[in-house]
């Protein structure tokens, strides 16, 4: 960092730069960054800046505000030490989480408890490689290291080595990578990239990895070329269902992976069947979470789930289970959200995997077990197990006519009294007058 930029330089003295002096310092300062020099930087730290850099832009106009803030910040932190870091780290995950509901960019913010659910399920090890291929602001990434437990050199040097990502836009790329370096990753493996862009069939041994926790963007739709990077049967413009075929052909054999994937994925046809068909037959898909409503509200609605699988063995069955609203709770909300506690139940049920079974699981109104061949049978759809549907009476169509004269005629004798009694207490009122 260059030493006018510093800041102990310009942000320590409360009395020091201020007003449209430090607007202006500030926007010098964002530039200067902007174009680093890395030719010498071994440590890849001026990249990091540089690269962190690239895409953002002051939009605070009030350098009094901004002198406010900055002087807050030395007064209620200190990052000399680990309770300040601690603090630093509730703050700025208490601003992720706010952002569920700030408009688009809650689809940069998976809720903590699923992140953490699906960290722990899945449950990587130091000496494995985990991958975010769609970090956003790098939940998934902060759960695998707050289950760590780093006493030697080696172990940190793991850590710091073995904690990749990829995000494809500016704001939460810049996001991810300061919630990586508050939680102790000097220099983040985070590649601000379109993990879609590079053609599957360009993988190398390198590229591969043991474990990939993700929730990749799905509801959107990518251009034609970038659908181009996985072969054609498998193409498709929906942004989820490409995640899933490059997540496929990332991870090694025995390579682990949990993700969030929504409804749609379940039961879809065509290029959606040919992509769950390469999964079954190359990936043991052992278990699948169908999620309650509102878990990703107010930015979707949409109904999501979290598959879990193994690469390189074949499934040969499914087990669904259905995660209910917890009692009390209609929804979720910013007041009310999903909280650790709620997945208690699916947490109980999970059970251990022991010499190629799961044990301890069992079926009931709530979980399932599907053989892989009664799915191939219905079409590779996975929507099984979901929530009840309310049910709707259709009638036959000359009952329908009968029903809808007999309760329009109710309607209109309803209003017609109901205007009869505001007729006769107009009347009654003037004739008091």
């Amino acid at each position: 960092m260059p030493h006018e930029y510093r800041w102990s330089v310009w942000a320590d003295d409360g009395e020091g730069i201020k007003g449209e002096a430090l607007i202006e310092h500030i926007n010098l300062m964002f530039a200067a960054l902007r174009n680093l020099d890395t030719s010498d930087d071994v440590k890849n730290r001026k990249w990091m800046i540089r690269s962190v850099m690239g895409g953002v832009n002051n939009f605070m106009k009030s350098g009094t505000l901004l002198r406010q803030v900055v002087n807050r910040i030395n007064t209620d932190i200190n990052f000399g030490d680990v309770r300040g870091s601690h603090l630093f780290n509730g703050i700025y995950e208490t601003m992720l989480k706010d952002l569920q509901s700030a408009g688009k960019a809650g689809e940069f913010y998976t809720p903590r408890p699923v992140t953490r659910f699906i960290v722990e399920k899945v449950n990587p090890t130091l000496d494995e490689i985990v991958l975010d291929p769609a970090c956003g602001t790098g939940g998934f990434l902060t759960s695998v290291i707050d289950r760590y437990v780093v006493e030697t050199t080696e172990e940190y040097r793991k850590l710091q080595s073995n904690i990749k990502g990829i995000e494809k836009k500016p704001f939460p790329y810049l996001l991810g990578m300061t919630n990586l370096i508050a939680h102790g990753i000097d220099v983040p493996d985070i590649r601000h990239d379109n993990t879609l862009r590079r053609p599957v069939a360009d993988y190398t041994v390198a590229d591969k990895v043991n474990v990939i926790v993700t929730n990749p963007p799905f509801g959107g739709a990518e251009e034609k070329a970038i659908s181009q990077s996985v072969s054609a049967e498998l193409r498709n413009t929906e942004t989820a269902d490409l995640f899933l075929v490059h997540i496929m052909a990332l991870l090694k054999d025995g390579g682990r992976c949990g993700l969030v994937l929504p409804d749609g994925f379940l039961f879809g046809t065509g290029v959606k069947s040919a992509i769950k068909k390469k999964l079954l037959e190359e990936n043991d898909l052992h278990t699948i979470v169908r999620l309650p409503k509102s878990i990703f509200a107010p930015y979707t609605s949409i109904n999501t789930n979290l598959l879990f699988f193994t690469k390189g063995k074949p499934t040969k069955g499914v087990w669904f289970y259905r995660l209910e609203m917890p009692t009390g709770y209609k929804h979720f909300s910013k007041t009310k959200p999903m909280l650790d506690a709620h997945f208690a139940p699916v947490d109980e049920w999970w059970g251990e995997y022991r010499n190629g079974k799961w044990e301890g699981r069992f079926e009931s109104e709530v979980s399932q077990y599907v053989l892989v061949d009664d799915i191939i049978a219905g079409d590779y759809n996975l929507d099984l197990c979901g929530f009840p549907h309310e049910t709707v009476e259709v009638l036959p169509p000359d009952e329908f006519i009968a029903q809808y004269l007999s309760d329009k005629a109710a309607i209109s004798s309803r209003i017609e009294s109901i205007l009869f009694r505001i007729t006769a207490a107009i009347e009654g009122e003037e004739d008091n007058g």
